[in-house]
């Protein structure tokens, strides 16, 4: 499953223009008076996600270290999509900046959107690899992945897998594809809803980042079976100003150096990762194209 799964960046982008010439040089570049206003950041998922926890610490780092407010805005709706479109439509100035899961590949790969995926945004560099888990709750007494596979095969459609949507409705709809368990995929809005199901009996699976589920397995609530590596970056809209770009980029070079940084990945689960802009505008592609391959291998369509 790793191959299949180890893709969930959250990427930092800033907001829109209509190609990536920003990340080349221009004149008059306003770069050097970085902010001089209070920056949005736009979180397309709800408070509590592994996404949100992620951005609220970069917020803050940047909010000390920028001497202006950097305000998180959760746009939780369509599987990502609605904050990604809003962000894509913004001024590429700078001020709106936008987080992007893997659920930013799953769409482009699999849906028709408003933006370009390939083009609308400038990317800033990677937040950080953090792993997904497959997790049961106390209603299903199985404790591996081999028990689980064996007990939904036995019961098929009788077992429910809990999942937010975009990325983690993928991963888990090929995991089901592949295990041939034909569990129930059940769409939450929300990573933090489709684990309060599970703990509660209401449903018996989910696939999620370790970063948002840890806190549940280390209370008992929770008993993780199997784990698969997954990304997380940080972007910006395209035509915003590439002094804009190289401040944030560097900026986030220094937060992930730091030692409270390490200190706080660590306890989440999560690894520090660190890429330029220009690696992640080429890894974005690529990602998207393999998440094309996926849906076709496992005959899964986006809704």
């Amino acid at each position: 499953m790793k191959s299949a799964l180890a893709m969930c960046f959250a990427a930092l982008l800033a907001a829109a223009g209509s190609g990536h010439a920003a990340q080349g040089g221009a004149a008059n570049d306003p770069g050097a008076g970085y902010p001089a206003r209070p920056i949005r950041l736009i979180v397309p998922f709800p408070p509590g996600g592994s996404n949100d926890i992620l951005a609220r610490y970069f917020a803050q780092y940047l909010t000390e270290r920028l001497g202006r407010q950097v305000i998180v805005d959760n746009r939780a709706r369509a599987d990502a999509i609605i904050g990604t479109e809003i962000a894509s439509r913004s001024q590429p100035d700078g001020y709106t900046l936008l987080v992007a899961s893997a659920a930013y590949a799953v769409n482009g790969a699999t849906r028709k959107v408003a933006y370009d995926p390939l083009k609308s945004f400038s990317w800033i560099g990677t937040l950080g690899f953090g792993p997904s888990v497959l997790a049961v709750g106390p209603a299903l007494k199985v404790d591996s992945a081999k028990e689980l596979i064996a007990h939904g095969r036995a019961n098929p459609g009788k077992l429910t897998m809990a999942t937010s949507g975009g990325y983690a409705h993928f991963a888990s709809e090929l995991f089901n594809h592949l295990s041939g368990m034909k569990m129930l995929v059940v769409i939450y809005k929300g990573g933090f809803p489709a684990l309060v199901d599970v703990m509660g009996g209401q449903a018996h699976v989910n696939l999620g980042s370790l970063i948002q589920t840890l806190p549940h397995l280390k209370s008992g609530r929770l008993k993780a079976l199997a784990t698969s590596g997954s990304k997380r970056a940080a972007a910006a809209p395209a035509g915003t100003p590439p002094g804009v770009i190289a401040k944030l980029s560097a900026e986030m070079t220094r937060y992930l150096k730091l030692p409270e940084t390490m200190k706080r990945f660590q306890a989440e689960g999560v690894e520090a990762e660190i890429r330029t802009p220009a690696e992640v505008h080429k890894m974005v592609p690529v990602e998207i194209a393999k998440w094309k391959n996926v849906a076709q291998v496992a005959n899964i369509r986006g809704e």
